[in-house]
């Protein structure tokens, strides 16, 4: 019981350390200020707890794959790797606000595009649009797909979704998979209702340098507890 706790604990903190001011936070509130928050946020949620557990299971699979040992020392380098890098991004320059122009720039450029597609056409061509419309979004809404889409590979390969594998190699991957998913949810929700009034006034500075120390002391955790047999 007390190791899922542990996997609970150090998962929902990392999550909700990493996510703050992240691109896929930026890219939940963009979204939501053009539409409607309950589709963006069930389509960002959604592709975030898939990439939670996607991750965990990963971590969970790869001490049957390579020696717990190892992945225990991989998970310790990890851990400080990423803490460095927190700290580098907390003392190097830039900000929320560039960063959020960055994906508000790209969001910008979608949605001008799907914005010209779909202007022309009379009701007959729309209906026509409907049955030529991809399998998945008859039964989801496009704005749904999109975020999805947007969070889900915006997440693949990121600090965060690296560090859960770490993590769940090294604690009960069923404490990670539920703290990932609450703190995910968490993040989300504050992105969507007001993810750039909360940016401007969170110091991404503090974030980085807070996400950079408990990385860290994760690190120096797992380099002095014993493999687990």
């Amino acid at each position: 019981m007390s190791s899922v706790v542990q996997g609970f604990t150090k998962s929902l903190a990392m999550t909700v350390l990493s996510e703050i001011g992240d691109k896929t936070f930026f890219a939940a509130a963009i979204l939501a200020m053009r539409h409607p928050r309950r589709l963006v946020l069930s389509g960002c949620l959604g592709a975030l707890i898939v990439m939670t557990i996607l991750s965990a299971v990963v971590g969970w699979a790869a001490p049957n794959l390579i020696s717990r040992k190892l992945t225990h020392h991989i998970t310790t380098v990890l851990f400080f790797g990423f803490g460095l890098w927190s700290l580098w991004d907390a003392f190097s320059d830039g900000g929320e606000a560039e960063e959020f122009e960055e994906v508000e720039k790209k969001l910008d450029a979608d949605f001008k595009a799907n914005a010209g597609a779909t202007k022309e056409g009379s009701k007959a061509d729309d209906e026509l649009k409907k049955q030529r419309r991809p399998f998945l979004s008859q039964f989801f809404s496009p704005i749904f797909l999109k975020a999805f889409s947007i969070t889900f590979f915006g997440e693949w390969g990121d600090k965060s979704q690296l560090a859960t594998i770490g993590l769940a190699a090294d604690e009960n991957p069923f404490g990670v998979v539920l703290g990932g998913i609450i703190g995910q949810a968490l993040c989300t929700t504050a992105a969507v209702i007001g993810g750039k009034s909360l940016a401007s006034q969170i110091s991404e500075k503090i974030v980085a340098l807070s996400g950079g120390v408990l990385f860290i002391v994760f690190g120096i955790q797992s380099f002095l507890s014993p493999v687990k047999s």
